[in-house]
């Protein structure tokens, strides 16, 4: 009877920490923090891979960790930029800043373009369980802007 009874208690123990685990992995996927790839909206080419963390205030941060270069130097050197930023390399350039989590997205933060060298207003939010991200950015309202959307990337799997 005591068997029983330990096996039971060992069983249903067993059984909390598999949904704690899984739950905490839907949570991390369902989080843009990661690497994502963006695309070219022309031609449908990867551009660039950015890499999304939170700061220790609790804001979303974003910056390029690689490009897909179209003329090798030229494009990898932010010309277009201004202050800090001009004439300096993309890869390393943080170009998204102060994203501040509500509800199930990200809002009130910054997104540089290094193409045009301009700052938009930036929400975002993860969809189909992660594996793509929302990128809005706008000049004062939303509506008045254009979206990405940004593949998840694995860069441990090669």
């Amino acid at each position: 009877m005591e068997r029983k009874l330990l096996l039971s208690l060992f069983f249903g123990v067993f059984c909390i920490l598999i949904s704690i685990v899984t739950h905490a992995a839907e949570v991390s996927m369902q989080s843009p923090i990661g690497y994502w790839k963006t695309v070219d909206e022309v031609t449908g080419k990867p551009k660039s891979i950015v890499q999304i963390w939170r700061t220790n205030d609790n804001k979303l941060m974003g910056k390029v960790i690689k490009v897909f270069a179209k003329d090798s130097k030229k494009s990898s050197i932010c010309t277009k930029c201004t202050g800090e930023n001009l004439n300096q390399p993309i890869v390393g350039m943080v170009i998204i800043s102060g994203l501040q989590a509500k509800e199930k997205q990200w809002i009130n933060g910054e997104i540089l373009d290094p193409e045009n060298g301009k700052k938009y207003s930036c929400n975002l939010r993860t969809l189909e369980n992660g594996k793509r991200l929302h990128v809005r950015g706008y000049v004062g309202l939303p509506l008045l802007g254009r979206s990405q959307t940004w593949e998840r990337v694995d860069l441990m799997s090669g």
